[in-house]
């Protein structure tokens, strides 16, 4: 597998995706999307951006030029989306350190995406179960994936995300349809309130990224709002979550990361992959119930 850091002039996005499945591009987010053709051809983009809090792959910006920055990679975006493809941005919380404010980063993205006319299908909210303890305020345990389509065309593959029926026995109570089972026998929609762990810890994907991408939560993405075949991209790739959630479904992924060491260990996990040897909490596992841990039992 090649890591780009230019694409040739004579690149083809159709010849190399006819030939490999992903393309990896070592550099600025903005000089990968001047290098591609100007044709539409993302099916999905999935991706979590910084947060503007000075982790130590980002330098932390004025929030009105952190915005102006994303807004232009977001502008060069939107002319490569499908017609009936979507847009997954999930994102954070900014907290400002002089007034220890809490700035909810959707709310800046909405505007943007609002803007370029697309329509917001859904804000979910991705809850995890572990993160930092606050002292003065509540302890943050949620996300937000902002999934955002341009027209009603859209792809939404509903029987390949639903989840286990919470009364799977139900029956219709009343009604020409009294007596029969009321829910649907592939199981339930999953609602946009998703419990998936966080990569924290001894999570069986740990790598070297400090705020890691979980594969699960890309899956219901990916299977959700694509087809196989279909090209998933991820202007902010980090350790390559995206890639593999991609390619475990057949899909085809485009990813750009600034960071060498993180896109040389996304070259490796989706090699990895690729060999089976790779581990990954799949969006399929259900939560661990932790009264069933000896550390929720406490000696009198």
């Amino acid at each position: 597998m090649k890591i780009y850091e230019n694409i040739p002039k004579t690149f083809s996005i159709k010849t190399h995706f006819d030939k490999n499945n992903e393309l990896l591009y070592l550099g600025n987010v903005l000089r990968l999307l001047d290098q591609l053709p100007n044709e539409k051809i993302f099916d999905l983009v999935v991706t979590s951006p910084p947060y503007n809090i000075g982790k130590e792959y980002e330098e932390a910006k004025n929030i009105n030029e952190y915005f102006a920055n994303q807004k232009a990679i977001i502008n060069k975006i939107d002319g490569l989306v499908k017609t009936n493809g979507s847009v997954c941005w999930q994102v954070g919380n900014y907290i400002d350190k002089k007034s220890k404010s809490i700035y909810p980063l959707d709310f800046g993205f909405h505007e943007i995406f609002a803007n370029l006319g697309y329509k917001l299908k859904n804000r979910i909210i991705w809850r995890f179960g572990h993160g930092m303890h606050a002292k003065k305020r509540l302890s943050g345990r949620y996300e937000t994936i902002l999934w955002y389509v341009k027209n009603e065309n859209y792809t939404f593959n509903l029987d390949a995300i639903r989840i286990p029926a919470k009364y799977p026995g139900k029956k219709y109570y009343k009604g020409p349809k009294k007596g029969k089972i009321s829910s649907n026998p592939l199981g339930k929609n999953p609602e946009d309130v998703w419990d998936i762990p966080n990569v924290k810890g001894n999570h069986i994907e740990k790598t070297i990224h400090p705020c890691q991408f979980p594969v699960g939560l890309i899956e219901r993405l990916v299977l959700g709002m694509s087809n196989k075949g279909d090209l998933i991209f991820d202007p902010f790739m980090g350790v390559g979550s995206a890639g593999v959630a991609a390619l475990a479904h057949q899909r085809k992924f485009l990813g750009a990361e600034i960071d060498k060491k993180y896109i040389h260990e996304a070259k490796k996990r989706i090699l990895d992959f690729k060999k089976g040897n790779l581990e990954y909490r799949s969006h399929l596992k259900p939560i661990y119930d932790h009264k069933l841990s000896s550390l929720s039992s406490v000696d009198e």
